[in-house]
């Protein structure tokens, strides 16, 4: 099985971006897993360009993009993408898109193709802790889940796709408000490799109790 795995390079003045730095240290392969490496510009439009180029050369059976969540404690397979930038703040380039639309030929939303239920399971099995989540917010993290699942949708439909966030590192927590959540680096590579397991594992989800009340 072969999955590219896409991180995105430090933004919001950040020093280092936990995503790329844990995808880095994955191996190349592992078990009958193939791993594809690619570091995408945290910009809107060109980070889509980006992966959908790879997913072009690369004919993956799987995409998963790991992102920064600044703020939360635990590994989170993301269920659902929106059609919508709403950027609080600007992209590298200085973009900053409000309430536009990603793609005005898609759908309102597209669901991860991924066994979200089963990556959480496989994170947690590993000890490191995981949920999912409802929402990848409306930054390029969004928008590039958004228009990797469009293009899967339209063009490859045999390839599943979908977006896997991660918390701060502690070296970027050091001078922020106590106590702001973050996770060690080899902890987030073991989740990461968890989940990869997982997505290998299950061509369907599981059904198991992920919901939240709010």
């Amino acid at each position: 099985m072969k999955i590219l795995l896409t991180a995105f390079g430090p933004f919001d003045k950040e020093p280092v971006n936990p995503s790329l730095e844990a995808v880095k240290l994955l191996p190349e392969q592992f078990d009958d897993i193939k791993i594809v490496r690619l570091t995408v510009p945290t910009v809107f439009g060109k980070s889509i360009d980006a992966v959908n180029a790879a997913i072009d050369k690369e004919q993956p059976d799987a995409v998963l993009c790991i992102g920064q969540a600044g703020g939360q404690y635990d590994l989170t397979p993301e269920r659902v993408a929106i059609n919508i930038d709403d950027a609080r703040i600007p992209d590298n380039e200085g973009n900053q898109p409000i309430d536009q639309v990603i793609r005005p030929d898609g759908a309102p939303a597209y669901f991860s193709t991924l066994p979200v239920k089963a990556m959480v399971q496989n994170i947690r099995a590993a000890g490191i802790p995981a949920s999912v989540s409802n929402s990848a917010g409306t930054f390029v993290c969004n928008h590039l889940m958004y228009g990797v699942l469009y293009t899967l949708a339209n063009h490859y439909p045999h390839i599943r796709g979908g977006f896997l966030h991660v918390p701060f590192i502690p070296r970027q927590v050091v001078h922020l408000p106590s106590p702001t959540p973050c996770l060690s680096l080899p902890d987030i590579v073991t989740g990461i490799e968890a989940a990869i397991r997982a997505i290998a594992e299950n061509e369907q989800d599981i059904r198991t109790v992920e919901g939240k009340i709010c």
